[in-house]
């Protein structure tokens, strides 16, 4: 097996842990990755902005891919690498065919590299800082015809009373193309451009940083991570992970309470065994 390049994780339920920190445990392996020559890349449904908020626990300094894959960065340039859109054509077929379908269904675009957050009124009466890392009374109350007037990084869509499981199994209902649809765990579908995933992203980045997907370690837990772990070389699903990625991964490691990614670079390295311990940094 060739050795690993660069090592891809998921950020919430994955490195970080339930209160959204990185464990002491967790950076010492991080740090241990990149001091061997390995690239660590944080793969995430969040925003640059989201990224910001743990990069200095993490020492995330270079790539990372945002919005599911659709957003390529390097955090320490302010670089932007590459952007998939949904497009207004898409995003509009979807709304106006579910909301007709399912009413009460409310609406997000997301754009301008993630800056951007144009919400349908009633959006943020159901939102919650956590979901998107974004205060609700900073969400504003948009028409419809607002948020769907630009194409979307991400297109979120959300039903007050629905779960993303229940929501999915009616978009999927609606046999309509031009879209990817997936879900994270948050309480809300991610609409992505047609094609595009955390695979579609780490498989960008891969080619242009001449890495093959043999030499790539990935980490993740919830249904927007399979197919990045069903891509990578070696796929990891945390313990905590949800059954979808547990099936496209080839191992399961300890949770994300018990630093499962740390345990699997410390393998990797041969690094000794960490003293007990459970700090947070």
């Amino acid at each position: 097996m060739p050795p690993i390049r660069l090592i891809a994780t998921d950020l919430d339920g994955t490195l970080l842990r339930g209160d959204l920190t990185v464990s002491a445990r967790t950076r010492r392996a991080l740090d241990a990755a990149r001091a061997a020559g390995i690239q660590v890349v944080p793969v995430t449904a969040r925003q640059p902005h989201g990224v910001r908020r743990v990069a200095e626990q993490a020492g995330f300094t270079d790539y990372a891919l945002c919005g599911n894959g659709a957003h390529g960065v390097h955090l320490g340039r302010g670089e932007t690498l590459f952007e998939a859109h949904v497009t207004e054509t898409a995003q509009r077929a979807l709304a106006q065919a579910l909301s007709a379908r399912v009413p009460g269904v409310v609406f997000v675009s997301v754009r301008s590299g993630g800056e951007v957050f144009v919400a349908q009124q009633g959006y943020a009466d159901l939102a919650h800082f956590e979901d998107h890392k974004r205060d609700p009374a900073s969400m504003g109350a948009a028409s419809l015809d607002a948020v769907l007037a630009e194409p979307s990084l991400k297109f979120v869509v959300r039903h007050p009373q629905l779960t993303p499981r229940e929501l999915l199994a009616e978009v999927r209902a609606l046999a309509l193309g031009g879209f990817e649809v997936t879900h994270s765990g948050a309480p809300f579908l991610e609409v992505l451009a047609e094609g595009v995933s955390k695979a579609w992203g780490l498989a960008r980045l891969c080619d242009l940083l001449g890495i093959q997907r043999e030499e790539v370690l990935a980490f993740g837990d919830a249904p927007n991570d399979a197919e990045m772990l069903a891509w990578a070389g070696r796929g990891v699903a945390m313990g905590n992970a949800d059954p979808e990625a547990r099936s496209a991964a080839g191992e399961v490691t300890l949770t994300n309470e018990e630093d499962g990614v740390a345990a699997v670079i410390e393998r990797l390295l041969k690094m000794p065994a960490p003293a007990p311990e459970s700090s947070h940094i």
